[in-house]
């Protein structure tokens, strides 16, 4: 038997899946920011023609899927896996998705990490041969999240700066070991970690050290270093998680000054925008990567790419029990064809 896995967390394709599809679907004020030449499809109403937002989400999540698929003519039928999860309870907008895409089905919960960890299990499966294509897909919107999570939008409850605005949009990715694309060369499985931060409006500081463990255990797991890669972009730790970021891993002997970056700073312009911290959900990092960062790819314009998305496992049970919050990161690292 082959032995995949390297060092504590890290496993190592030796038939690296590809990328051979990627579809990302935004919100208005997300087709307003600084990447909107990057989106597949900018909605004009968030609500998506329907009657609530968290329809909406599960329709952006269905049709984002559907729109990879029909960019290179794969029927929806022909795919093996359907990996997807969100933000809402009981994974609400996936698993309606799922029941209207009748794709087999594994939903996750990663929270804003979600789209790396969808990333990691589907390419293990077409690594391990237990399928042609699997689809990895994430979703979140502004306004299901913040009446779940916060407040309802109606009391219009000031937020403070180190609030980061939720992202409106999903994301789909399609891998298999048939077709072009980036290949995928290794998946580092986060721990959770939780360095005691009760503070749900400044989730960049919870997710960081979540961040800083992935990334220094990934080096450590595969023997690279920074310079081998020409980003390193986390998921949405916005402006303040990704200096706290910065900062550790220069600690720890890892400076990534000159080429690491966060989805959820690149995302919005966030003084323009008044998104304060930056942007998060589990729509940021898989908009970011599925339009942006997946054309850059295509381009050539990043050869080697480490996409670390991380995740605030809060809940609004485990807030009502007094609970820090406890967070977590993944990683995939991605070459260019």
């Amino acid at each position: 038997m082959l032995n995949k896995k390297i060092g504590k967390q890290t496993i190592k394709f030796l038939e690296a899946p590809k990328i051979i599809s990627a579809n990302a679907i935004v919100g208005p004020k997300e087709g307003e920011g600084p990447l909107a030449q990057h989106f597949d499809t900018i909605l004009d109403d968030d609500l998506f023609g329907l009657k609530s937002w968290e329809k909406a989400e599960s329709k952006m999540i269905e049709e984002t899927v559907k729109a990879a698929a029909s960019k290179i003519k794969l029927s929806i039928k022909d795919i093996d896996y359907f990996f997807a999860g969100d933000l809402l309870n009981q994974l609400m907008s996936s698993t309606f998705a799922a029941r209207d895409l009748q794709i087999p089905y594994i939903g996750l919960f990663g929270a804003c990490s979600t789209l790396t960890e969808s990333l990691s299990l589907s390419a293990m499966m077409i690594d391990g041969g237990y399928g042609d294509y699997a689809v990895a897909a994430t979703s979140s919107h502004f306004s299901t999240a913040e009446r779940q999570f916060r407040f309802p939008l109606e009391l219009g409850n000031q937020r403070p700066l180190t609030s980061q605005w939720t992202v409106t949009g999903a994301g789909a990715a399609i891998l298999s070991n048939k077709g072009k694309g980036p290949s995928i060369a290794y998946a580092t499985i986060g721990k959770v970690i939780d360095f005691g931060i009760f503070d749900a409006n400044n989730m960049g500081a919870a997710m960081a050290p979540a961040a800083v463990d992935t990334i220094k255990t990934h080096f450590s797991d595969t023997g690279l270093s920074p310079s081998d890669y020409d980003l390193i972009i986390t998921g949405d730790l916005g402006v303040i998680g990704m200096d706290i970021a910065k900062d550790l891993l220069m600690k720890e002997g890892i400076n990534v000054s000159h080429n690491f970056s966060d989805c959820g700073v690149k995302i919005f312009d966030h003084e323009k925008q008044d998104t304060h911290a930056g942007g998060s959900g589990c729509g940021c990092s898989a908009v970011v990567f599925c339009g942006y960062l997946y054309t850059e790819l295509i381009e050539k314009k990043i050869k080697n790419l480490l996409l670390v998305s991380t995740g605030a496992l809060l809940s609004p049970t485990s807030i009502q029990q007094g609970e820090s919050i406890p967070s977590i990161a993944h990683a995939v690292a991605i070459r260019s064809s």
